[in-house]
């Protein structure tokens, strides 16, 4: 008889541990997601600082009536300043 309670105990004890392992496992889980989601943010958050602000300065008007060979002139030499850096790109 006491060898059944002690089974039956034994065998409670081994179902209790193994829940608490998986609930263990199932925190470390969202541990893991929680710190992911927190670096993600952190990162947006430090570059928005790294973005440069546009002034008038750098935008570019495109007037509607230029013909379309002086058009793609202009989108060439756009272009050719991006390559050389003379415009600079930013939000």
């Amino acid at each position: 008889m006491l060898s059944f309670i002690s089974f039956k105990s034994q065998r409670n004890w081994t179902i209790i541990y193994k829940n608490l392992a998986k609930t263990r496992s199932n925190n470390n889980n969202l541990i893991d997601y929680i710190s992911k989601t927190e670096e993600f943010f952190i990162n947006e958050v430090e570059s928005l600082n790294t973005f440069k602000k546009t002034t008038p300065k750098d935008l570019i008007y495109l007037d509607k009536q230029i013909p379309k060979q002086k058009k793609n002139e202009l989108i060439n030499n756009i272009r050719d300043g991006l390559k050389d850096s003379q415009y600079q790109r930013g939000y």
